[in-house]
């Protein structure tokens, strides 16, 4: 089961920062069952200051490009996704398109000898 890591960032505001992990502590039932739906585990986001990091494990051949699409299908979860939109930002040097910018792993201690 291949492992995911995202980054975004919140609008720099300690208000809507607080409002974003209110919500987060008990999210929308239809958003856990979605992404539960799509395979995904172990899903974790992390937070420094203004900025996230997510990340999740996903069934082998999973693209959050492709496979997110499903996912965004139901209403609930687009309503979810248009709410949380109004917290987030684009990291800088996030490609065109892409909101949640997918992160390249650089080091794993358990490939070391």
């Amino acid at each position: 089961m291949p492992t995911f890591a995202q980054a975004i960032d919140l609008v720099d505001d300690s208000e809507r920062i607080a409002e974003y992990r209110r919500l987060h502590a008990r999210i929308w039932p239809e958003v856990a069952a979605g992404l539960r739906s799509l395979g995904l585990r172990n899903m974790r986001i992390w937070i420094t200051g203004s900025r996230l990091f997510m990340t999740y494990d996903a069934p082998e051949g999973f693209d959050p490009a492709r496979d997110y699409q499903g996912y965004a299908s139901n209403p609930r979860v687009q309503e979810w996704d248009a709410l949380m939109r109004t917290f987030q930002r684009q990291v800088p040097g996030a490609r065109p398109g892409e909101w949640w910018s997918s992160m390249e792993l650089v080091f794993d201690l358990d490939q070391q000898p």
